[in-house]
């Protein structure tokens, strides 16, 4: 036998060889696989029409974000959108509360009171955390009406299957329709869009919808209803938490729900998220991990820091008064729970009562505070009883799921609206003791395993 040419006798030039084909290929390769968060058994049939034509003075694609994560260690696997359609259907039909092996659903409290979300004290709040006795009425908003058009009223009565809902109060956002929808969404999915005056002004300039308050008014695919928001709150902020945490209540024959913040657009079907994220998990709500904070105190701090809340003292009250009575750091003692802050801008519900109470409480003290979820996220979740089951995916999925755009920029570079109040919480009885250092001392030494050196009063602001 001839010997091999001089060029493979040489074994270091041929590893060398090897590696570089192999690193050529996995770069390819990289380069032209999709995102691996996303992973669908077979593919669907996807609506090919544009649902909506915007004018081009409105600009629905300026200021978007980039995606910071191209890939994820915990991909999503999508069923078939026809067996997934199915399933969700079945899911919805046969549900009832007469079924013997379901909880009771929830009882509201009712009356009147010149605040929505009515007047309680950190006391009374707190006593509901505990539901263990299903005949207790829960306090859930509504203590004065929601002010929006019988019309509408009634469409949202008879949504009763999966609910998308949103929100632009203030005109903060722009209104963009979802991609990726299958051929049978529009038909079996309700997608509502509340808005208020100052907004519904912005879309009615741009002739996106008609000033005729007597027809039902479309954006593509979404159904758009004006709140007579100056009737709520003060606050834009805190008017768009009603939707966002009492959706159960304006939808109350729909069984699941996805909330989606206006500055996301969503791009992939919501009955495959629903199906996936919650369905196939076996939770009663989904939400996205936090891409940089795990302890409620991280997120507290940046909110001051970064002025996404202006009453910095509200905010030390609100801490000292979760950590006196019961908020603990994120550790492994809390797992299944990976995280103690989520990304609340995308949040799936199964509407049952173990969720719909979390959506209660954790709006009561959102009312009480203010409107950064965030931060009163973990002490409802922790304190409560029952529990819901929790899916808490990955904040790769999250990026992948929705595209994030940037708030509408107003003039003058200040937060749209300006400060404004909404109302103190708690009484003076039970607000502590003053001091957020002594309230969240040891707080913040679990958190940093050392003695806090500099005074937290300083570090929140």
């Amino acid at each position: 036998m001839g010997k091999p040419p001089a060029l493979f006798q040489s074994k270091l030039l041929c590893f060398s060889l090897l590696y570089l084909f192999a690193t050529l290929f996995l770069a390819l390769y990289t380069s032209l696989s999709p995102a691996k968060c996303l992973l669908r058994s077979s593919p669907f049939d996807p609506l090919q029409s544009p649902l909506f034509s915007y004018p081009p003075s409105y600009g629905e694609h300026k200021y978007a974000l980039p995606t910071a994560r191209p890939s994820c260690s915990s991909p999503v696997l999508f069923s078939d959108y026809s067996e997934a359609v199915k399933e969700i259907g079945d899911l919805c039909a046969n549900s009832s509360w007469s079924s013997p092996l379901q909880p009771p659903p929830l009882r509201y409290k009712q009356g009147g009171d010149d605040n929505f979300g009515g007047t309680f004290s950190d006391r009374e709040r707190f006593s509901y955390f505990d539901h263990r006795n299903k005949s207790v009425e829960v306090p859930c908003g509504f203590f004065k009406e929601f002010p929006i058009g019988m019309d509408d009223r009634q469409a949202m009565e008879k949504c009763g299957g999966v609910v998308v809902a949103s929100a632009i109060f203030n005109d903060h956002d722009k209104i963009r329709q979802p991609r990726g929808l299958g051929s049978q969404t529009l038909a079996s999915v309700c997608f509502f869009m509340f808005v208020d005056s100052a907004t519904t002004k912005v879309l009615e300039n741009h002739n996106l919808i008609s000033p005729n308050l007597r027809a039902a008014r479309r954006i593509g695919a979404w159904r758009i209803v004006e709140v007579a928001g100056e009737r709520l709150y003060g606050n834009p902020a805190m008017n768009g938490v009603i939707p966002k945490h009492l959706v159960h209540r304006l939808f109350p024959n729909s069984k699941f729900s996805v909330w989606i913040d206006a500055k996301l657009q969503m791009v992939v079907d919501p009955v495959l998220l629903v199906h996936s994220l919650l369905v196939r998990e076996g939770a009663d709500m989904a939400v996205s991990k936090h891409p940089y904070y795990v302890h409620t105190m991280e997120e507290a701090m940046a909110t001051a820091r970064w002025k996404k809340w202006w009453d910095v003292d509200s905010l030390k009250k609100q801490m000292e008064t979760y950590c006196e009575n019961g908020l603990q750091p994120w550790s492994h003692d809390k797992l299944p729970y990976t995280s103690d802050v989520p990304d609340s801008a995308l949040i799936l519900r199964r509407h049952i009562p173990a969720s719909n109470l979390f959506s209660c409480l954790l709006f009561n003290e959102l009312d009480a505070f203010n409107p950064r979820d965030q931060l009163a996220f973990a002490y409802v979740r922790d304190l409560m009883s029952p529990k819901p089951r929790l899916h808490m995916f990955d904040v790769e999925v999250f990026e992948q799921v929705v595209l994030e755009y940037r708030h509408n920029l107003k003039r003058g570079g200040g937060a749209t609206g300006g400060p404004r109040r909404t109302k103190r919480a708690g009484s003076p009885e039970s607000s502590g003791n003053g001091s957020f250092g002594g309230g969240c001392e040891k707080y913040l030494q679990e958190m940093w395993g050392v003695n806090p050196i500099v005074d937290s009063l300083q570090l929140i602001t």
